[in-house]
């Protein structure tokens, strides 16, 4: 099976586009076209479904996929392992990140990584919904949710604390709650799906189903929305702690913390051999935000 073939078939998995994928690999539209009519006729299947505007994937393709990034990441990581091939990290990296803490924190030190690793071009995905690595073809995921999917593997790197913050302005205008049990006389921002907030008491754990006039699936827009005075959220502290600094949000319930065990994980799919990319990447981020990050101060 040929490795050309294979990194082709994978950059193809991730453009939906023949030409796109031949010129990362410089490689003309007729023979990246002629090298996935080889592959496929290796394999015996159709691997992927043509268009006049673009290709996907068959179900076989699906299938195959996960097997040829397990195959080509090991192949780098042997190859770096003996010092053969370039002196540094290389390759195009596929990152799914939260749309929030990627434009936050992410994209800010994206120049300084680069600079690094000039050899590596990075692929981002900034979206806050659940993504499928596999079949999305990325390298790493960047989550703040806990680990679910036993095939993957996830390296820790800052912690994410959460607080409950409103605007001076909605606490002069309603109140400061005293105890979790006085949200639900407050209009109170969430996250849809997750009107449910958890506090440690000194009775225990204490659960509270929050209700108010404005949700959504953007960490930025709660915060911001709560910055106007639409009322009452949780936010991460790498999320709101500008606001914070600045005087526009204000931490409520300080003496009954939040009962959540979150952190910033890097996820990558489970492999012997990690890709040198790959490791680039998680180390650079892990070192960056080691010890207490900068959002805690």
């Amino acid at each position: 099976m040929n490795v050309q073939h294979l990194r082709l078939f994978v950059r193809l998995a991730a453009t939906h586009n023949i030409s796109a994928a031949g010129a990362e690999l410089g490689l003309s539209p007729a023979v990246a076209s002629a090298h996935i009519n080889k592959l496929e006729e290796g394999l015996g299947v159709r691997l992927v479904h043509r268009t006049t505007r673009k290709v996907s994937l068959t179900e076989e393709g699906m299938a195959f996929l996960p097997h040829a990034e397990e195959v080509l990441a090991q192949i780098d990581a042997a190859k770096a392992s003996v010092g053969v091939g370039n002196d540094s990290p290389s390759g195009t990296l596929r990152v799914a990140a939260p749309a929030s803490f990627g434009r936050s924190h992410l994209v800010p030190q994206l120049k300084s990584f680069l600079a690094k690793y000039p050899d590596i071009k990075l692929d981002f995905r900034l979206s806050d919904s659940m993504i499928d690595m596999v079949e999305g073809g990325f390298d790493i995921a960047i989550r703040n949710a806990q680990l679910k999917d036993s095939t993957l593997i996830a390296k820790k790197l800052a912690v994410d604390n959460r607080i409950l913050c409103a605007s001076p302005e909605y606490l002069a205008r309603f109140g400061e709650p005293k105890t979790p049990d006085d949200l639900l006389k407050h209009e109170c921002i969430h996250l849809i799906g997750l009107e449910h907030w958890e506090f440690n008491t000194p009775d225990g754990l204490k659960n509270i189903k929050v209700s108010g006039s404005f949700r959504t699936d953007n960490g930025e827009a709660i915060r911001d929305a709560a910055a106007f005075g639409l009322g009452i959220t949780i936010s991460s502290i790498w999320n709101c702690y500008q606001q914070i600094a600045s005087g526009e949000l204000v931490q409520v319930l300080k003496d009954y913390p939040l009962a959540s065990d979150t952190a910033i994980w890097a996820v990558y799919p489970s492999s012997r051999l990690l890709a040198p990319k790959v490791r680039a990447f998680i180390d650079y981020f892990a070192e960056s935000f080691a010890g207490k990050p900068y959002w805690e101060n």
